[in-house]
């Protein structure tokens, strides 16, 4: 069955891969993107701000508008900080903040009256391994990952007598635009900085993670088999083996002994 879907941030990666696969399907895809001008046939493009209220609005408008529906919502649109806590500049906390998970919050709540006045539909929120376990200098984001894990877990027994579904997709490290993403919002250490040289040690070893990622058409196709699923799982965890056993340790060994083996995995002394 043809679904109307629509999907947040379809510029590059995880987003664009799945915008393009779900409409080879045969589904009609709207994706959004914030400024990069985008041409193609598959989607129908609408420029939204997850910052900004009001392009949020407009674009769930412009959808039911011409469609009279919306069944899936798949909330992939995020950012990456990085940085210690204490330097961290405060406007890239809230960036942060806002975007991933106030944005998304933001437009699940635009989308729900249609979903309920139709009587049903899914939303799928991209969370992260990070919203699992919290990662150093990348706290905010791992915050804004947790926050949207709450959201979904409250969010699914609220709507449930509606016919809603939700789902948390919790990906692991994949080769895209993070690593250069992420440079544009550093916290801007220096030599006086009492955390640079961790900071720096660390962060060498996140971006190695993830430049040997796994490729995004790997989850892009998972999203397809889950959109068209009748009965998807609550949570699913895209990531490599070593990382799901991270998540499995993460549950059943003492907080500190997992704590020393994230530590020695990003060279924390």
């Amino acid at each position: 069955m043809n679904k109307v879907i629509l999907i947040t941030g379809i510029s590059s990666g995880f987003g664009k891969q799945t915008a393009e696969l779900l409409s080879k399907k045969g589904h009609t895809v709207y994706g959004t993107i914030r400024k990069v001008s985008m041409a193609t046939d598959l989607v129908n493009v609408l420029r939204m701000d997850l910052t900004d209220t009001y392009s949020i609005r407009k674009v769930v408008e412009t959808v039911i508008q011409k469609e009279g529906r919306i069944d899936v919502l798949i909330n992939n649109a995020g950012m990456h900080t990085g940085g210690p806590i204490e330097t961290s500049p405060v406007e890239n906390i809230k960036l942060q903040m806002d975007t991933n998970f106030m944005g998304m919050v933001h437009l699940t709540r635009e989308v729900l009256p249609q979903m309920r006045k139709q009587g049903g539909g899914l939303i799928i929120n991209f969370g992260s391994i990070g919203g699992l376990m919290g990662l150093p200098f990348q706290s905010f984001y791992s915050a804004s990952k947790f926050a949207i894990k709450g959201f979904s877990e409250a969010l699914r027994m609220e709507v449930r007598q509606f016919n809603i579904k939700v789902i948390e997709i919790n990906p692991g490290d994949f080769h895209t635009s993070n690593s250069a993403n992420r440079r544009n919002f550093l916290a801007p250490t220096g030599a006086d900085d009492p955390y640079q040289k961790q900071f720096e040690k660390t962060l060498s070893v996140i971006e190695k993670d993830e430049a040997n990622g796994r490729d995004p058409v790997i989850l892009a196709r998972k999203l397809v088999k889950i959109v068209e699923c009748k009965n998807p799982r609550q949570r699913y965890i895209i990531a490599s083996l070593e990382q799901k056993l991270a998540v499995i340790l993460k549950y059943i060994l003492p907080g500190k002994w997992f704590r020393m083996i994230l530590e020695d995995h990003y060279k924390i002394n």
